[in-house]
């Protein structure tokens, strides 16, 4: 019957994915995207916003470490007035510090927002450019799932890349805050070993730096194995989400086919999947915790041990020790900022690994085969329709016309068919400007725009006059048209839901949503009509009817009607017919960056 692809098998074997892009070419991608984007200028105002915030509260965190000193020394001196006032100082600078704590909440959560605006439009609106979502479908490993990239994915590289980005922000203007004062701080620090005494210049600094930087480096040692379990688990949870969809949409299939056991080891199955995913992720998590625990306890008392020595030789006093231990804190909180997000950092670079990977996809989703010939495009100023030495490419080889030279002119009927796997819905996909590989030339007719009636014909979420409204202009003047033309074709109970809104292509009837499209083309009046297949599994009666009712309503109209050739040659007096080329070879992938796009999946019969 049609000559569909199977896109759930993907019918040839697996070829390499395009997800090898480099994190250079994913970050470009993802700024090429922003760069775009309508609330650009917002994430900018609101970038700079946070920054000022961030600085001031640098500022404050700073004026806050040197309270430290006159507070602990007034308690070390039981100076109770000393005391009191230090208190009101730190009351001024606590309210400053929340206030501005309160902001940077506010302004993080806003970029969250436009972010996420920001990468999920741009996403959408390379999708949808014409054509393009239909050739990634075709593209392999890459096209699978685009809800969850567009959607999950995106939302959660919008939530890690701000938190991540802030994060880095404010732990880089805190190092340059406070390394500074940590330098002065212990600069004075003696050491006296024996009876000789020498100084470290930024003794503190360096102990800092070398306590974070070991640490850092161990974390990313064994935290890196994160970024790829990561990656795998999202791709299994996608995995197994559209597994219960799909499910779900064959719900009354698979009760009667009695299919409940075989759909649950289905997703069972998968379900497995993901858990093997998670627990990968928990046991390197685990193995993370060691480092980073272990670090964590040690850094209690860390600082008190490094100042240690010069404390008890007398050579600062408590609160300059407490000072000290402050600014080791703040220097060595910005240094850790690594330490603490290794798991998120794994996770934001499989993220982006994801949503990034999609992107270059739909971008260069175009170069399909652009090794192998395509087919000219053209436009005939005498409005004919036309096809010169036309051959379509597939992976299984090529198709073409049984006569190398066809001119249909305006208000003709045309039978198209072909064997079973003849490459029937190949054609019709190349005639719509879907399918560009292969060789030879459609010259379509000028300043005319045909519609093409698929097999499965697509209905959008509204009312039903808004699906015969969809998607070829006006709507009709009158109700009483559209009544007309419903009991035309045997759908009159529906004249009474124009104005009901439903998802149409679950309560109507395969046969049903068929004559729903064919109805939708009498009210639009089109020149040029091509079909694929949709006559086929009507049976004697409603054919008769739907070719009436076509008879009468497209007086002039050209159609073309690609399929079995069991219809009725007084309304389609010419045929044509589609044949293999054996001597043309079957597509390639094409190669593109490092990885590769899969050829176009085989094209598989369905039987009744």
């Amino acid at each position: 019957m049609a000559d569909l692809p199977d896109q759930k098998a993907g019918g040839t074997a697996a070829a390499p994915s395009i997800e090898t892009g480099s994190l250079r070419d994913q970050l470009t991608a993802v700024r090429q995207g922003l760069s775009q984007s309508p609330v650009r200028m917002k994430l900018l105002m609101m970038s700079a916003g946070i920054m000022a915030v961030i600085v001031a509260t640098a500022v404050g965190q700073v004026l806050l470490n040197r309270w430290n000193q006159p507070f602990y020394d007034a308690l070390a001196r039981r100076d109770m007035t000393e005391f009191l006032h230090q208190l009101l100082i730190f009351a001024g600078i606590a309210g400053g510090l929340l206030v501005l704590n309160i902001a940077q909440t506010w302004l993080n959560q806003m970029i969250r927002l436009r972010l996420r605006e920001a990468l999920t439009q741009d996403l959408i609106d390379e999708w949808l450019r014409p054509a393009r979502a239909f050739r990634l479908a075709n593209a392999g490993a890459i096209g699978v799932n685009p809800d969850q990239r567009m959607q999950q994915d995106a939302a959660h590289l919008s939530d890690l890349s701000t938190d991540l980005g802030v994060g880095l922000l404010q732990s880089f203007i805190l190092l340059a805050s406070f390394v500074g004062v940590l330098w002065e701080l212990s600069s004075g620090f003696v050491f006296h070993i024996g009876g000789s005494a020498f100084a470290i210049p930024g003794y503190m600094v360096w102990a800092v730096f070398i306590y974070a930087g070991t640490a850092s480096w161990l974390s990313w040692l064994v935290g890196r194995a994160l970024i790829p379990f990561n990656n795998d688990r999202y791709t299994r949870e996608a995995e197994f989400r559209s597994s219960v969809v799909r499910v779900n949409e064959n719900v009354d299939a698979i009760a009667l086919a009695h299919g409940e056991a075989e759909a649950k080891q289905k997703l069972v199955h998968d379900l497995g999947t993901v858990l093997d995913a998670m627990r990968r992720i928990y046991s390197a998590q685990i193995n993370l915790s060691w480092v980073t625990d272990t670090y964590g306890w040690i850094t209690v008392v860390a600082p008190i041990l490094v100042a240690a020595p010069v404390y008890f030789a007398g050579d600062i006093s408590f609160g300059g020790l407490m000072m000290a231990v402050g600014a080791f804190n703040q220097v060595h909180s910005s240094l850790r900022w690594f330490i603490n997000n290794i798991g998120s950092i794994a996770d934001w670079r499989a993220t982006l690994m994801r949503v990034a990977d999609f992107r270059i996809a739909l971008v260069e989703t175009d170069a399909l085969h652009d090794k192998e010939r395509r087919i000219e495009f053209g436009e005939n100023k005498n409005g004919n329709l036309s096809f010169e030495n036309l051959k379509v490419g597939s992976p299984e080889g090529c198709a073409k016309l049984d006569q190398p030279h066809v001119e249909i002119k305006g208000g003709e009927r045309v039978m198209i068919t072909g064997e079973p796997r003849a490459g029937k819905t190949l054609f019709f996909r190349a005639i719509a400007g879907l399918w560009p590989w292969g060789s030879g030339r459609i010259g379509m007719p000028s300043g005319e725009a045909p519609i093409f009636v698929p097999r499965t014909p697509y209905f959008p979420l509204g009312t039903l006059r808004e699906v015969l409204d969809h998607p070829y202009g006006e709507a009709p003047v009158s109700d009483a048209d559209i009544a007309a033309v419903l009991t035309e074709v045997g759908l009159g109970h529906l004249s009474s839901s124009l104005d009901r809104t439903a998802r149409w292509e679950h309560e109507l009837g395969d046969d049903e949503q068929r004559l729903l499209a064919f109805a939708r083309l009498a009210l639009k009046k089109p020149k040029w009509v091509i079909i694929d297949e949709a006559l086929d599994t009507f049976d004697g009666a409603t054919l008769r009817r739907v070719l009436t009712m076509l008879e009468a309503r497209l007086t002039g109209a050209a159609i073309l009607n690609i399929g079995r050739g069991q219809h009725n040659s007084q309304f389609f007096p010419r045929s044509l017919t589609i044949v293999r080329d054996t001597g043309e070879p079957a597509l390639r992938p094409a190669r593109i960056r490092a990885g590769a796009i899969e050829p176009p999946p085989r094209v598989m019969r369905h039987r009744k």
